[in-house]
């Protein structure tokens, strides 16, 4: 590189002109390489969310409500379930049924993430395909909701 030009009389300058070349040569291999991993790293999982505000299903299909209340007792439509075995052997009895009814999942917000896990693994293992996850209408949605006291 030269910093400075054929007159020498004044001393050697430094070059005022910005080299701009291998800028240029640096952006087009950034846009080669994001040209090519871009389609790579798009990779979507199809998830199917739920709405929390929606209308109420009128359709009459077979149903079983398992619900889970704050101090973790389960209920099976309306009959409290003693241990595990007891609610794995009712899913496997409704999952043998046919046709099969779907599983509507009623869980109180201070259930641990673990119980549903464990809830949600063995319908999976007992064979249950129609799961549904029951949320209240008319509630608020979540991230309008505050913690700590509601103001008077």
């Amino acid at each position: 590189m030269a910093f400075g030009g054929f007159d020498q009389g004044l001393g050697p300058r430094p070059m005022a002109e910005i080299n701009t070349t291998p800028l240029v040569d640096v952006m087009l291999v950034l846009l080669i390489i994001f040209i090519i991993t871009a389609p790579l790293l798009t990779h979507a999982v199809k998830v199917d969310l739920p709405h929390a505000a929606s209308e109420v299903s009128t359709e009459n299909a077979q149903t079983v409500t398992l619900s889970v209340d704050g101090a973790g007792n389960v209920i099976w439509d309306a009959v409290v379930v003693s241990d595990d075995a007891e609610l794995f052997d009712k899913m496997t009895a409704a999952a043998r049924a046919a046709p099969q009814p779907a599983l509507h999942l009623r869980v109180d917000r201070e259930v641990r993430y673990q119980r549903v896990a464990e809830i949600l693994a063995a319908a999976r293992n007992a064979g249950l395909t129609r799961l549904g996850f029951v949320t209240d209408p008319s509630a608020p949605p979540a991230w309008t909701l505050r913690s700590g006291p509601e103001p008077k």
